[in-house]
């Protein structure tokens, strides 16, 4: 069975899914670095700040969220990881949730030099 050439839309098109299982392009969030942190928004719209978690572990950010409408019948959850390359000062991490957007932020730790000078000879 050969696998489809085209672009995976096109080719899921034909599969009758919900096309929110699989868009591809769009995000709901947005990740920089500036002046010496990182900066990751995330669009979490209807859910209270106490519903929202957000872990820490070996340079991985866990974010989670569950609500449940209960007057609708309805559960919403949300679950993301993000791994980040450099070191982050784990300590200084402080996350802020205002209207509908949770953002954390993260401190990059100074780099330490280590190692020792090389002599160059002539």
């Amino acid at each position: 069975m050969a696998l489809p050439r085209t672009a995976p839309s096109s080719w899921m098109q034909s599969l009758d899914l919900p096309s929110q299982l699989f868009e591809t392009g769009s995000t709901d969030y947005e990740l920089y670095e500036e002046d010496d942190e990182f900066v990751l928004s995330v669009e979490l719209p209807g859910f209270d700040p106490e519903e929202i978690t957000a872990s820490w572990d070996d340079g991985v950010l866990d974010i989670a969220a569950e609500h449940d409408d209960q007057q609708r019948g309805e559960r919403r959850t949300y679950h993301r990881r993000f791994r980040f390359p450099k070191s982050v000062a784990d300590e200084e991490i402080t996350a802020e949730y205002t209207n509908g957007i949770l953002e954390v932020r993260l401190p990059v730790e100074e780099a330490v030099v280590s190692g020792r000078e090389i002599e160059i000879e002539s």
